[in-house]
């Protein structure tokens, strides 16, 4: 395990598991750069740091420009590891997007990781720009009105070597995307969702129900990016077929922040998703 155990991770929390798995395939030479987030509390504070690999703590909108100043110093002696920026929703798509799209636009030599548990967590459940539709929070106690930003699009539109979405439900489509971009040169972007028991308001216990139900509802398409070409993975490759996805009052209905939509909204969302899986046809 390289994330020690005995953190300050939420009960059901996935953030832990998401970070061994990462670690599992990028190994001991890795640096994991954390701007401010749920994963500052759960990496360390003042009783010391469960991780294996060094961790560097960064201001909220910094965290691709420190990973790409601390790749140049180790290029500069020679030594080789892989820095990583493990960062939320906020960070990635709200407050630090400036100098995520610098890194991108850049091309540094840098992997980037968003947990995207669609919400400011460690504050107190914030909306944030990744917060979806309908969506309570309690800065939008009555279901949030805008629609979710589409940040892995804006990243693979500056042109990068490789953009992916994933899902801790399914770990080995998660772990072979790391691996893939582990091997590439250039900035590397994947997008994790992460259900947050305590912000989405569901059981502990069915975290992992709940991340499987996002992608069988096709709600969280399972894709890459490389080079520029589209390609659908794992259980998303037979999602194109409306008949094999499942409703999406399934996903919404094990989750508190959805119980104030109406009706008519869902019927709204599922109309978007089906859409959204029409063009994906056009280009699969």
């Amino acid at each position: 395990m390289m994330l020690m155990r005995g953190n300050a991770a939420c009960p059901g929390c996935p953030i832990p598991r998401e970070i061994d798995a990462l670690l599992e395939v990028t190994g001991q030479k890795t640096v994991l750069v954390v701007p401010a987030s749920c994963t500052s509390v759960i990496m360390g504070d003042t009783n010391g740091m469960p991780s294996s690999v060094p961790v560097v703590h960064s201001a909220f909108a910094a965290a691709p420009a420190i990973a790409s100043g601390i790749k140049a110093a180790l290029n500069s002696k020679k030594e080789d590891a892989t820095v990583v920026v493990w960062a939320g929703d906020g960070g990635t798509g709200d407050i630090g997007l400036a100098s995520l799209s610098g890194a991108a636009e850049r091309n540094e030599d840098i992997m980037y990781l968003c947990y995207d548990n669609e919400a400011y967590m460690n504050t107190g459940v914030q909306r944030s720009g990744l917060t979806p539709y309908g969506a309570w929070t309690t800065t939008t106690p009555e279901g949030k009105r805008e629609r979710k930003k589409p940040i892995p699009q804006i990243v693979a539109e500056h042109g990068v070597p490789y953009v992916a979405t994933a899902s801790i439900a399914y770990i080995f489509d998660y772990q072979a995307k790391v691996k893939k971009a582990k091997e590439i040169q250039g900035f590397r972007y994947i997008h994790l969702l992460s259900p947050c028991p305590p912000g989405w308001r569901f059981d502990s216990s069915l975290t992992i129900r709940i991340a499987k139900l996002a992608v069988e509802t096709g709600i969280w398409p399972l894709y890459e990016i490389e080079k520029g070409k589209f390609r659908l993975t794992s259980l998303s490759k037979t999602l194109i077929d409306k008949s094999k996805r499942k409703p999406v009052l399934e996903y919404l209905k094990l989750q508190g922040r959805f119980s104030k939509m109406t009706s008519e909204e869902v019927k709204k969302l599922q109309n978007e998703v089906d859409e959204f899986w029409e063009e994906i046809q056009k280009i699969d």
